[in-house]
């Protein structure tokens, strides 16, 4: 796909800008799981981020502030009996935080203001649902107090972290590889080893939309923009890269389908609602993509990319309200490459 014509945008001076090393967040053993998550989540107070640990799982919580070399015996999160797989901060409360996990069990944790002192082994909630491991955890974007969790059980359940029982279930056809909620969380797009975009209603559980998405065989993404539209990152049948945005009322027919590039990572879509902007990036890549989301054709417009020095492990996003506004910062993510946790992205 060529990108050399770049649409007359107001975003096209947006450019990336890396912090110093004495800025990022040193001497972090990231966990060397190969499954398909961020690893990382980040929001105005904490920074968290998945660790190599012995004896079970865990996950470091930094206070955003505290950068620079992080102490070997930094008390950690770690009340899981297999690898956290997945993290997640509420949007609601910035003190709590998701985890999920190989054990099955899902779990919610309050971390004190100002950080940990010691190892914290209680959660606030055990979430026990599932029968094997629990990949993926995903707040409701309106509703406090809402969790869903996704399991290799090819169950999805929706609790309520208040009282820890479950809302709804959600019994998947396979494999589930993604899961994203729409802007007020009425309606839920997944993904699927079948290769099928689904589409549920949370609060019943019943399914309202099935089609064919990517034809490759690699994991795909979907995510709901701000006007209902479905985009997602895929796998051709020749395993290159693609994009497509599709409406919600004819999955199986998408507006635009692109091929990228023939590279292995999974793309991860990042979306901005505020500025119409989506971002792509990839563990074993060294850049991150953007675009302007637009309603006239192509609605896909390529605007640049920002390219690090070393490729990325996980990746975490800043919520809008985290930036600093006074430096037109539109922008900030997190990149966890080797040992480090760095402030690459830093969009102006």
């Amino acid at each position: 796909m060529s990108f050399r014509i770049v649409r007359n945008s107001k975003f096209r001076h947006v450019f990336g800008q890396p912090l110093k090393r004495e800025h990022c967040y040193d001497n972090i053993r990231i966990t060397k799981s190969s499954w398909d998550s961020n690893f990382c989540a980040v929001n105005p107070k904490f920074l968290a981020i998945v660790i190599e640990a012995a004896g079970g799982g865990a996950f470091l919580v930094l206070p955003l502030q505290k950068t620079g070399r992080t102490d070997v015996s930094y008390p950690l999160v770690a009340g899981h009996k297999g690898p956290v797989l997945d993290i997640a901060w509420c949007p609601f409360n910035d003190n709590v935080i998701a985890s999920a996990s190989e054990d099955g069990i899902v779990r919610a944790w309050q971390i004190p203001e100002g950080g940990l002192l010691r190892p914290l082994v209680d959660p606030v909630v055990e979430l026990v649902g599932h029968q094997r491991r629990a990949g993926l955890v995903l707040w409701h974007p309106s509703a406090n107090n809402v969790l869903l969790s996704a399991g290799a059980d090819c169950k999805i359940f929706i609790w309520n972290v208040g009282t820890g029982e479950i809302f709804s279930q959600i019994d998947h056809p396979d494999l589930i590889f993604h899961c994203s909620w729409n802007w007020d969380g009425s309606r839920l797009v997944t993904t699927c080893k079948d290769r099928k975009i689904r589409i549920y209603n949370p609060r019943t559980g019943d399914l309202e939309m099935e089609a064919m998405g990517h034809e490759g065989a690699k994991p795909q993404r979907a995510i709901y923009l701000r006007n209902g539209r479905i985009f997602t990152t895929g796998f051709s049948r020749m395993s290159e890269r693609q994009y497509a945005l599709r409406n919600e009322s004819s999955l199986k027919d998408p507006i635009i389908l692109e091929t990228l590039d023939t590279s292995n990572g999974v793309l991860y879509p990042f979306y901005d609602p505020d500025v119409n902007l989506l971002y792509l990036c990839a563990k074993g890549d060294s850049n991150i993509r953007y675009f302007e989301i637009t309603d006239e054709a192509p609605y896909v417009h390529y605007i640049s990319t920002f390219q690090s020095s070393e490729p990325q492990r996980g990746m975490g996003v800043m919520p809008k309200r985290g930036c600093d506004v006074h430096q037109c910062e539109i922008g900030r993510y997190l990149n966890l490459i080797t040992d480090i946790c760095d402030s690459n992205g830093t969009l102006y």
